[in-house]
């Protein structure tokens, strides 16, 4: 059986580009190649058009890689 996640903690390109700060939702194809511990998808469609990222692993990343002023931007955590 596969995962079980809250469908409110998933975030497509458009939503983890904001979330790590930057603007464009290309972006986030060109960090999973550059990033080796850049989060996979949690689902992806078959053709891989449409993929879908957990919150939580988005932005334990975030935090772990100094992207923490972005992430706390987008989240509206700020320290």
């Amino acid at each position: 059986m596969g995962r079980k996640v809250d469908l409110d903690d998933l975030m497509d390109a458009t939503d983890v580009a904001n979330l790590i700060g930057v603007t464009n939702a290309n972006v986030v194809g060109v960090y999973r190649r550059r990033y080796d511990d850049f989060p996979p998808p949690v689902w992806a469609s078959r053709g891989g058009r449409c993929q879908l990222w957990l919150r939580a692993d988005v932005e334990a990343w975030a935090r772990a890689t100094g992207r923490s002023e972005a992430w706390a931007r987008a989240t509206g955590r700020l320290p």
